[in-house]
């Protein structure tokens, strides 16, 4: 009996510990407490090249923090990484030019970054012709 009140004992001890852990686990992840909430964010400047992991700095009053950020290595410089824009399909091929457009309305602008409403982007005409399927 007394090895079944110790095992008991032992049990509730771990579980006190596991729940105190977890409690700990949750206050780390709590914001800081700073109470300034007009926030200024410049934009994500890669540790190294152009894209990749880096960082972004905020300053409040007299408060700066620094963000961890990531731009990936596909995103449209001319646009920044902060502006997401909703596109329409690719126009038809121009003769002229050889090249085909689409336009972009923003649909988010990320940590008040400065975005253009409307944007057009190009790329060369495939030369390559589309064939039917092989079924066919």
């Amino acid at each position: 009996m007394q090895v079944r009140s110790l095992l008991l004992l032992l049990a509730l001890i771990l579980v006190a510990a596991a729940a105190e852990a977890g409690k700990n686990k949750k206050e780390k992840t709590k914001k800081d407490g700073s109470k300034c909430e007009d926030w200024r964010w410049g934009p994500c400047v890669p540790n190294s090249k152009d894209c990749g992991l880096g960082y972004r700095e905020g300053t409040c009053k007299d408060e700066t923090r620094k963000l961890k950020c990531k731009i990936p290595c596909n995103w449209k410089k001319k646009f920044g990484a902060d502006c997401k824009y909703k596109f329409e399909s690719w126009g038809g091929c121009s003769a002229q030019t050889g090249l085909k457009t689409r336009s972009g309305i923003l649909k988010k602008a990320l940590y008040n970054a400065q975005c253009e409403e409307t944007v057009y982007v190009t790329k060369p005409c495939s030369s390559k012709i589309k064939s039917k399927s092989k079924g066919q």
